[in-house]
């Protein structure tokens, strides 16, 4: 025998009773919700101490099979060799981060090339020609390092020894204005 389709308020006939729209909950009704948990429920739950940023770089470096993981490697035991007092940072969600009297680089694997970027490269005297890309900008200049390129760590390290330098060579605290004479105006 043939079933019958009965019209029930608010659903069409033939249309599943879980399909029906429920109805929204206004402000009041989510503050009023949100207001009845207990303090704990409502708190965000603590994050779990993260490793120290050297473990996290030799994380980086270890997760990476190829090439670039042993031009990471080389970059860092540059880094680190370059001044006692350089500091190891892990940046931007996952970038290795090199300072010494502020920023002096930071270093990615991307596809097919490792990054090594300098925060003030701009300010630098590059006198063998290592920055080979962002030449345009006001601050940052960087080195791309492809897999058949042969990396000059000699040269490498003259250029972290002067990013260093010139960090060393900035006032610190506040900026300095600068001013503008009458006549240039």
């Amino acid at each position: 025998m043939p079933t019958k389709s009965v019209a029930i308020a608010g659903r069409k006939p033939g249309k599943p009773a879980e399909a029906r729209p429920q109805p929204r909950k206004t402000v009041k009704a989510k503050v009023a919700a949100a207001d009845a948990k207990p303090p704990a429920a409502r708190s965000k739950p603590s994050r779990a101490p993260s490793p120290n940023p050297s473990k996290q770089i030799d994380q980086h470096i270890a997760g990476i099979s190829d090439w670039r993981g042993t031009v990471l490697a080389t970059i860092r035991r540059i880094m680190l060799k370059a001044d006692p007092a350089v500091t190891e940072d892990w940046k931007w969600m996952g970038s290795p981060v090199w300072y010494c009297d502020g920023m002096v680089c930071l270093a990615n694997a991307h596809r097919g090339k490792v990054k090594v970027t300098f925060s003030k490269g701009a300010h630098l005297a590059d006198a063998e020609h290592l920055f080979n890309a962002d030449l345009k900008g006001n601050e940052w200049r960087a080195i791309d390092i492809f897999e058949k390129d042969l990396l000059d760590e000699a040269s490498l390290d003259r250029l972290v020894k002067t990013a260093i330098a010139y960090n060393r060579s900035q006032p610190k605290g506040k900026k300095k204005k600068q001013t503008v004479k009458a006549d240039q105006k």
